[in-house]
Order: structure tokens, then C-alpha cells, then sequence
């Protein structure tokens, strides 16, 4: 039931991103003159599953569930609709329109999907409001991952700015240092300035996932312990509250770990405060380390029974430049990932997936804040994707419109169809490798 839930929600934000998408090459046709032949959600070969004429326009829903098209008359597109391009042109048709026009009705899909992020953004601001962690109220530092240790980091360092900039939101400090792929970090280290340098070394390793930079530092308080552990053999139950080891107080799960680990094979004298009908009282236990530094105790304690939640409420008028600026954010963060992409160096182009990757996105429930949140992710994803000098995108087609106005020489349409068939290769070995990565990551297990 998981998996449909997953499947019901990728499709519905696929066919929401590509409508959009469409609709702002249609618009900007109609608006011209140009005219549409086709509207169609979903791809439709051989059949479709419903279709009605209104006017010039033959609207339609597809069987392959993913995608969507606009075919536009007198236009090279993924039809590949060369009787067409050999008739005289028409007033009607695409190739006749201005060049500035037909720039339009390119940009329109990439246009649309901006404004649909956008207005997600305002509406989420305006009814949600927001919710996190201030990086403020992480007054003790953070716990950091054998990767963090690795790049210089120290458990306890406070994290104050990435390249000089602030952070409200502790999650975005991650965020940051991951799309940067380099970065100078500066930590307050027993309350002195130290800056850490993340070089690229570090990126495939921040990129896979597989070790989170740090997490927040939390009490270590006994859930359960696992019978026949070192930690059942010492006498620990649930509820008791980890203090000291050997007499030295500590207060967060990381040093108790670290301190286990380091001790393995040694009986350590392990302070505790156990509540006895409601009374705090102080104990000492002999831990006998086991030589796997692991005692058996299950500890999940709340975040939030810790720190702080910080909670904004917006108006309308001030969820409008709040959902802007969130926007503005994440197609920075976009073209960030896109740049390490790019460079083989980083290893990026390991963690591009399909629409396999995009639907683990969507939790097994259905969440509508977290629906709406990934939609906005993913229309802004598909705006710069779209718009870049790829022929068969829509920023091909702009590279050639704008190389018409600059030089005021319209390329041949036996150029265009050339074009336009080498982007279509390679889109289709992109998806080839993005089925790739994910198959292979679902056989790793990752």
C-alpha cells in the first residue's frame, strides 16, 4: 500500500508540473495567433484514453502516465513532423511568427513553472507558516559523523556561518556546505573562532547520503536495553539518565559513544540519575565494556523535548516575499547541484536518478505540506533543466532564437531537425543512465 501511495503521488505531481508546463508554451501561442494542434497530458502512442476537438485544439490524456506535450504548428519539435516543415509556411504557424514571439512561446513552459513554485512558496508561507530548529538555539554544538570528523570538524563545535553567510534554519547549514562542494566553515571550538575548510576531496562523500555531516546533540537517556547486554549485566532499566564516566560529567549520547569506544574491553564506573517514584536519585554502575564498544541500550530521545521549536506565522502581504525569497533559494541551491553535476571530479553525477529517485521523495503517507513542498522542488528543477542550451529543451530552441535575433539569420529547418534529433539522443542515453543509477542503487541496497 506504501509503494501506490508513492506511485498516486509522483504521478499527480508529474501531471500538475507538466500541465503547467504546457500551459505556458499554449498561452503564449494563443496569444500570438499561434496554433495548437495538440494539448496533451500524458504521452499517447498508437492510442489515447481520451481525447475531444474544441476549436483548432485537439485536447487528450495519454496511456503513458508520465509527461505531457503542446504540439504547435509549423514548429520542430519531438513529433519530428517533417511533412509539415515542407509545406509553405503559414500565418498560423509557429515558424512564421516574430522571433521575439516565438522566444516567448519557448520560455513560457520554464515561465510557468517559476510562477508555480512561487505561488506554492506564498501559499505554504501564508498557511503553514514555519516551523524548525533555530541554528541559534544549538548553543552546544553539534555531533559529527565520521565524515565530519574527517574534514576537521570536532564534536561541539557551533557552526556560525558557511562562506560567510548566516543561517536561520540549522538544517541549511548541511544544505549549504553539501551544494557549495567547497566551502570555508567557521565553528566557535571552546568559544574561540576556528575556521574549517570543506574541500572538493570531501564532495562525493558529502553527495552519496550514506554519512549524514552532523546531527544535534542530545541527553543520553536509556529507552530499552537488549537482554544479555553489558549494559542489562551493569544494571541499567529505562529511564535512566547516562551523567558521568569515571567521574567525569558529560551531558550529550556523542560522548558516552565516544567514550564506550574508546574503552572497549574496560569496566568503567558509569554515573547515572535513575527517577524512583519521582525522586531523582544518583547512582554508580560497573560497565563492562564489551570489546565491540556497543553496551545495548536503545536510545531515541525527542529532539524537541530538547530544543526549542521556532515557529513563524506570515500574513498574506508578508508570505509574498518570504515564498519569493524561498524560491530564489532553491533555484540557487538547483544550479549549485547542477554545477557539481557537471564536474566528474565530485562524483555528483552517481546520486542523479529517475523518476525511481523522485519517488522516494514522496513519503508512504499522504502529507499534503510535504506534497506541495517537493511539487515546488520539482517545478523549479524542471524550469532550469528546461532552460538549459540542450537542443530538443526549450533552452535549445532559445539558443537558436536568440542566435536569429542576434544575427538576423534564421537557422534552416534541415539544421533544426538535425538539432533537434541529437538532443532527442541525448535525452533518451540520460535516461538510460538515470535508470542506471537507480537500478544499481536498488541493487546496493541504498
Amino acid at each position: 500500500m506504501d509503494i501506490l501511495i508513492k506511485i498516486a503521488q509522483l504521478v499527480l505531481c508529474l501531471s500538475i508540473l507538466v500541465m503547467v508546463h504546457e500551459l505556458g508554451h499554449f498561452m503564449f501561442a494563443k496569444i500570438f495567433g499561434a496554433r495548437v494542434e495538440k494539448f496533451y497530458l500524458f504521452f499517447n502512442p498508437y492510442f489515447s484514453l481520451f481525447k475531444k476537438k474544441i476549436g483548432e485544439t485537439v485536447y487528450g490524456i495519454g496511456w503513458v502516465p508520465f509527461g505531457g506535450y503542446v504540439k504547435i504548428a509549423g514548429m520542430i519539435d519531438e513529433s519530428m513532423d517533417t511533412e509539415q516543415m515542407k509545406q509553405e509556411p503559414q500565418p498560423w504557424e509557429f515558424r512564421s511568427k516574430p522571433a521575439w514571439q516565438r522566444l516567448l512561446i519557448m520560455v513560457g513552459g520554464v515561465m510557468m513553472n517559476l510562477v508555480l513554485a512561487l505561488v506554492i512558496y506564498i501559499a505554504m508561507s501564508y498557511h503553514y507558516g514555519e516551523s524548525y530548529i533555530a541554528a541559534s538555539d544549538v548553543k552546544n554544538g553539534y555531533s559529527f559523523s565520521e565524515l565530519g570528523h574527517d574534514i576537521g570538524f570536532v564534536d561541539g563545535d557551533v557552526i556560525t556561518t558557511v562562506d560567510g553567510k548566516s543561517f536561520d534554519n540549522y538544517l541549511d547549514i548541511m544544505s549549504q556546505i553539501i551544494v557549495s562542494g567547497t566551502s570555508e566553515v567557521e565553528v566557535l571550538r571552546d568559544g574561540e573562532p576556528v575556521v574549517v575548510s570543506v574541500t572538493e576531496e570531501f564532495t562525493p562523500r558529502l553527495l552519496s547520503g550514506r554519512e549524514p555531516l552532523f546531527s544535534l546533540r542530545i541527553p543520553f537517556t536509556v529507552d530499552s536495553v537488549l537482554v544479555g547486554s553489558a549494559a542489562a549485566h551493569a544494571g541499567l532499566v529505562a529511564g535512566d539518565s547516562l551523567v558521568s564516566v569515571n567521574g567525569e560529567p558529560m551531558s550529550f549520547r556523542d560522548q558516552f559513544v565516544t567514550a564506550f569506544r574508546s574503552s572497549a574491553g574496560d569496566t568503567l564506573r558509569l554515573g547515572i540519575l535513575r527517577d524512583s517514584s519521582g525522586v531523582m536519585h544518583s547512582m554508580t554502575l560497573p560497565l563492562a565494556v564489551p570489546d565491540s564498544g556497543v553496551i545495548g541500550t536503545i536510545s531515541t530521545t525527542d529532539i524537541l523535548s530538547y530544543y526549542p521549536l521556532t515557529e513563524r506565522r506570515f500574513s498574506f502581504w508578508q508570505a509574498i516575499p518570504n515564498g519569493f525569497k524561498r524560491a530564489v533559494d532553491q533555484v540557487d541551491n538547483y544550479i549549485k547541484q547542477l554545477k557539481l553535476v557537471v564536474n566528474p571530479d565530485t562524483e555528483a553525477y552517481k546520486s542523479v536518478g529517475s523518476v525511481v529517485s523522485m519517488g522516494r521523495f514522496f513519503p508512504p503517507e499522504w502529507d499534503w505540506y510535504r506534497f506541495w513542498n517537493i511539487t515546488a522542488l520539482f517545478s523549479i528543477m524542471l524550469a532550469v533543466l528546461n532552460i538549459l542550451p540542450i537542443p530538443a529543451l526549450d533552452g535549445g530552441h532559445v539558443v537558436f532564437l536568440l542566435y536569429e535575433v542576434i544575427t538576423r539569420r534564421k537557422p534552416s529547418d534541415k539544421f533544426m531537425m538535425g538539432a533537434q534529433t541529437v538532443g532527442m539522443i541525448l535525452l533518451f542515453l540520460l535516461i538510460i543512465f538515470t535508470l542506471g543509477n537507480d537500478i544499481i542503487k536498488l541493487i546496493l541496497g541504498r
